[in-house]
């Protein structure tokens, strides 16, 4: 059998001449040769002479020869078999087609008929965009069709008519996406009643109520458990309250950041209007950094990259342009600019209905919430060890000494065993210091509402707290020191200084159209002409306005341009080369490449330069050291200086296709430089003394500019940001420092000048690896890593994009410095507000557990019973947290140095007032306790109405002990209002909700002590005990005076995270000693599963003690906090 016989892949051999068999030697020579199809016969042949182990197999996904039919030599034969396929084809193709206008049939059957006077309605539009299919949008006719069918002018949008933006949103929907409900008061009673301990106290109410039943009988015995019932539900209101109240104001704070601002074309104007109120048929511009407001079409755009991550979960950006032109509501523009018209708002688009679907999450818990929680449990902790020694003690005594001489009824033992439980639950109760992590929820609520009316919207609650703590402020130059009104006051063009804007009218015609030309349609902004005799409206940027504004004035017929020249291709704004360019084709049908952008950077790319007479010539060194010196004299003026440069293009070079353009880059070499403008940006009033107050604080204030280093040096000199030893810095030095010039020099910096994002990201790490608390100001896309980075992020909420506010914390919504600042003064005020409230706190604390401890030690009972107790546990949590928690902050706190990451939340003046204090009432009430019947000169006769066991004395007395408790804790919390001044009334006057607050106190207390005394256990007291008591509590006031002038070390006395460590390593020791012990026992005694369980209680119950140390120091994106 040959080789040219049976191969598949050679055709039969036939003759050739000799040039012909060298050609088919070449060809087998040849590796990359592919030999023409063999014949159907000799695929036959070799499909015989192949030998396979599975037929089926091998020739599975080959042509299956059986099926093929030879092709006929018979012209007619073949035809016929076209034929047959082509009919087959079409009718297949008629099936298809079919089946779609019947589906199309069919939901426009189900489709609602358009509003009236409209030619499409809300059901066409959403599937217009369900679908983003081009073929479905022709069918409609394209984007003008659907523009037309709106009543949209596809140049001045839709008419700035109230009455008419009002019936398209009654014909197509609000662009609102309704929020779910917030949780009934109910929902947060029923939270409030799984308190462990109140549900302990609501049992001992039940036992209460049912042994008191018992044994007293239906007329008196109800009164204990009833008492304990009441005040429980009591403090089950109260916290449900005041949760409820927090979070309606998280809701109406949430809807304030859903609130954007943004621009849109009505009437042939650009206005500033609420994302709620865009409408269908609107013409909404889009700028890189911006979110899409609503579902729509492309209208006109240059290099639009839309990042569609949010939807659809692709990662790489999508460019849009008339073939693709469907932009999705939610989702975020990272480059080029555009126009779009408003197809869906609110719940029809895409967004709106997962949004729709989505609960808001209010649970954020800050940072330093997380570490009060943990202090809660270890203070919570000794609370209960003293509870159980209580109960223990009392217990014992009760069977050992009291019950030889008391009533052994088994309802009065049962009863008694009740009453002493309680107490003992009670002092969890009390001691479980619940309303620390309540104060940091209501100082930051009360905190954000008022932030709101500075400026200020806060995203994220724990940069209220950092920013108490922040040790230097990265701002940026323009809107923020500066107004972020610029307009142009010098001129430089082809060639000349220009005195006034009328002179650049004389220059030479051509240079003066390319001039135009280049002002025109290099820019993102647009400029509105009355028609009316009304100055002409400029918007956009304030860099882009003021260059338009520039060249309106110098007789710039905006819309003229615009129409006989048309953009080619656009490269947006670059923060790296600091520039942006245009292609744009003239009349003629040439083509000029424009550059604008930061002047010396414009000149270092420009070989030519535009004379007085309209010549071009070279750029000579002398020439460039000429304008080097121009530029600097604008620079030095505090002017930002912007150059325009221009080249010629061959047409030939420039890509015709939508889709090459794409990638092709506009020539930024070897340009003509043609002119140089100094805009001028006053810095803000006020902003100097708002630095000044800065640095008097402890926070250094760093300038981080785009612009000059002479610019930037001008500018932080008028704000009084460079001091003498400051340092200049541009960012492509900066970047290049070495780790020990870093160290030397970075604390120095004053001005970054010429930065790039990168550069400031930079920045922000490298300070924060030297233990600063940054906080960082940013506007710009670009400016999202180093907001993101740093300790707090600062957006700005006029300039700043959508892309920076969400990478934010804070939103300083009027882009003034001097708002900063009172950020920085809350959060201050924050982080004292929280130390007040621990200071009374652990003062109520450490006196009640002393006092019941030692009195149930000494005694046998404890002088304040479970209902007394939960009236001050109401005191303590809630009413006291809602008095110093909604403190207004002082002017001191602006006189003190930041708050370092690791000074102690309990500082030694805070301990200092703490000891002085507990240590008086717990001297007081003792006496009172032991000798207090003496001391009063109680003389009352009788039995105690609520207790039968004890005498009216005894019950005078420890109602006064009571009541006295109480008013020590009142006049206390005037005392830590102010914990390091001795004037501790100062703006006591203008606060009035911590004067209500003290108000209702003592009128509770009063009605308690003198109406409620089935219910609290106490008895009506005269005018001079009601003396004795408020004597007793007002010493607090000179004592906390006296207490002041005892100095306190700057190092902390009491390192409590030492404590929890020393806690922590005690507890594993215990459980180490008990393990062991159980090990040497025999498997009789104790069985393997029950040692693993023993040791799991006692890990569970130290496992408190490492809550705070197991917290981490930061969440993400969360700023740091002082540990505890």
């Amino acid at each position: 059998m040959s080789k040219n016989s049976f191969s598949p892949l050679r055709a039969a051999p036939v003759d050739h001449h000799d040039g012909g068999m060298r050609e088919e030697d070449e060809e087998e020579d040849d590796v990359f040769h592919i030999p023409p199809k063999p014949s159907l016969e000799m695929l036959k042949k070799w499909r015989k002479a192949t030998l396979a182990l599975n037929a089926s197999r091998r020739f599975r996904y080959v042509l299956d020869l059986k099926n093929v039919e030879p092709v006929s030599s018979d012209p007619d034969k073949n035809g016929e078999l076209v034929s047959r396929f082509r009919t087959v084809t079409h009718a297949l193709r008629a099936v298809q087609r079919f089946k779609e206008a019947g589906a199309r049939y069919t939901i426009k059957e189900n489709m609602d008929p358009p509003p009236e006077g409209f030619g499409i309605g809300t059901d066409q539009l959403v599937h217009l965009m369900q679908d983003q299919q081009s073929s479905v949008l022709e069918e409609q006719g394209g984007v003008e069709t659907v523009a037309k069918q709106l009543r949209t002018d596809l140049e001045h949008g839709i008419d700035d008519d109230p009455a008419g933006v009002e019936k398209r949103k009654e014909a197509f929907g609000s662009n609102k996406i309704p929020s779910k409900p917030g949780k009934h008061f109910f929902v947060f009673v029923w939270e409030a009643c799984h308190d462990t301990t109140l549900i302990i106290l609501m049992a001992c109410a039940v036992v209460s109520f049912a042994t008191g039943m018992w044994v007293d009988g239906p007329k008196e015995g109800w009164y204990d458990g009833i008492s304990i019932g009441i005040a429980v539900l009591l403090v089950i209101i109260v916290t449900a309250t005041s949760d409820y109240r927090q979070s309606l104001q998280f809701r109406s704070l949430n809807d304030v950041k859903k609130n954007i601002q943004i621009e849109a074309i009505r009437g042939g104007r650009r206005c500033r209007i609420s994302v709620f109120d865009i409408v269908v048929g609107d013409l909404v511009p889009v700028n890189i950094g911006d979110q899409v407001p609503a579902d729509g079409l492309m209208v006109s755009g240059q290099s639009l990259t839309i990042d569609e991550s949010s939807m659809t979960g692709e990662s790489l950006p999508v460019h849009k342009d008339s073939k693709h032109p469907f932009l999705l509501s939610g989702c975020k523009v990272v480059d080029g600019y555009g126009t779009m018209l408003v197809t869906a708002v609110g719940t029809h688009t895409e967004w709106g209905q997962v949004m729709a679907t989505l609960t808001e999450d209010n649970g954020e818990e800050t940072p330093l919430q997380v570490r009060l929680n943990g202090a809660a449990t270890f203070i919570g902790q000794i609370g209960l060890s003293v509870a159980i020694l209580v109960f223990c003690i009392l217990f014992i005594r009760f069977f050992v000494a009291d019950f030889k001489g008391r009533d052994k009824r088994p309802s009065r033992v049962i009863k008694h065993i009740v009453e002493i439980f309680s107490i003992a639950v009670t002092i969890v109760v009390v001691a479980v210091p619940e309303g620390l992590p309540l104060a940091v929820t209501l100082t930051l609520a009360y905190s954000m509402r008022k932030m709101m009316a500075d400026k200020s919207l806060v995203r994220h609650l724990a940069a209220c707290e950092t920013m108490g703590s922040a040790t230097t402020i990265c701002s940026d130059k323009t809107g923020t020191l500066t107004l972020n009104k610029m307009n142009v006051v010098k001129s430089w063009v082809a060639g000349q200084n220009m005195e006034n804007d009328e002179e650049v009218k004389t220059i030479k015609a051509e240079t003066y159209n390319v001039l135009l030309a280049g002002v025109c349609q290099n820019s993102n902004g647009s400029v509105f002409d009355a028609k009316d005799g009304t100055a002409p409206e400029v918007s956009g940027s304030p860099t882009e306005s003021a260059a338009l504004s520039w060249g309106v004035k110098i007789g710039m017929d905006f819309d003229e341009i615009k129409h006989k020249t048309s953009i080619v291709h656009v490269e947006t704004f670059n923060s790296r080369k600091k520039r942006a360019g245009v292609a744009v084709k003239l009349e003629n049908g040439e083509i000029h490449a424009h550059w604008k952008g930061a002047a010396e950077m414009i000149l270092e790319s420009s070989s030519q330069w535009v004379d007085t007479d309209g010549s071009i010539k070279d750029m000579t060194p002398e020439k460039a050291k000429e304008l080097e010196n121009i530029i600097e004299g604008m620079a030095a003026a505090s002017l930002r200086c912007i150059a325009f440069s221009y080249k010629p293009l061959d047409v030939k070079t420039v890509p015709k296709v939508e889709e090459e353009l794409r990638d092709w880059q506009i020539p930024d070499s070897d340009l003509i430089f043609l002119a140089v403008i100094g805009i001028k940006d006053p810095c803000r009033p006020g902003v100097q003394e708002a630095v000044l107050r800065c640095q008097m604080a402890g926070v250094k204030v760093r300038m981080v500019t785009g612009d000059s280093v002479i610019t930037a040096k001008a500018i932080a000199t008028e704000c009084g940001i460079l001091s003498k030893e400051g340092v200049v810095v541009e960012g492509r030095d900066f970047r290049q420092w070495s780790k020990e010039r870093m160290d030397r020099d970075l604390p120095k910096i004053d001005v970054m000048a010429r930065s790039s994002p990168s550069d400031k990201l930079l920045l922000v790490k490298s300070l924060k690896e030297r233990g600063e608390v940054v906080a960082v100001t940013g506007d710009g896309t670009n400016d999202a890593p180093a907001l993101h980075e740093a300790d707090v992020g600062l957006s700005m909420g006029i300039s700043g994009t959508e892309v920076a506010k969400e990478s934010s914390d804070i939103v300083i919504l009027d882009d003034n410095f001097a708002s900063i600042v009172k950020v920085v003064r809350w959060g201050r005020s924050v982080y004292a507000n929280i130390q007040k409230f621990i200071q009374f706190q652990l003062t109520v604390n450490v006196t009640a557990l002393v006092i019941n401890f030692v009195t149930s030690v000494s005694s046998g009972s404890v002088p304040l019973t479970a209902v007394q107790l939960l009236w001050v546990n109401l005191i303590m949590d809630t009413l006291g947290a809602l008095a110093l928690a909604t403190e207004p902050p002082t002017d001191d706190l602006m006189e003190k140095t930041p708050v370092g990451r690791k000074e102690p939340l309990i500082t030694n003046i805070m301990w200092r007032n703490l000891f002085g204090q507990a240590f008086y009432q717990i001297t007081v009430l003792l006496v009172l306790d032991f000798a207090g019947e003496g001391i009063l000169n109680l003389n009352y006769t009788g039995v105690s109405r609520s207790n039968d066991e004890e005498t009216k004395n005894d019950e005078v007395r420890k109602t006064i002990i009571f009541n006295a408790f109480v008013f020590c804790q009142i006049f206390n919390e005037v005392n830590a209002r102010r914990p390091e001044k001795k004037n501790v009334f100062e703006g006591l006057h203008k606060n009035f909700l911590f004067i209500g607050i003290i108000i209702i106190e003592i009128i509770f207390q009063f009605v308690i002590v003198q109406y409620l005394t089935r219910f609290a256990s106490t008895t009506a007291l005269t005018a001079r005990e009601w003396g004795i008591c408020i004597a007793i509590g007002s010493v607090s006031w000179p004592l906390g005076f006296l207490v002041k002038f005892i100095p306190v070390p700057k190092k902390p006395i009491v390192n409590t995270r030492r404590i929890r460590i020393n806690w922590k390593r005690k507890s594993r020791s215990l459980t180490k000693t008990l393990s062991s012990a159980m090990s040497r026992r025999s498997d009789d005694e104790i069985s393997k599963s029950k040692k693993g369980s023993l040791n799991g209680e006692l890990a569970n119950q130290h496992r408190g003690t490492e809550v705070e140390m197991n917290a981490p120091a930061t969440t993400p994106g969360a700023a740091r906090v002082p540990e505890v």
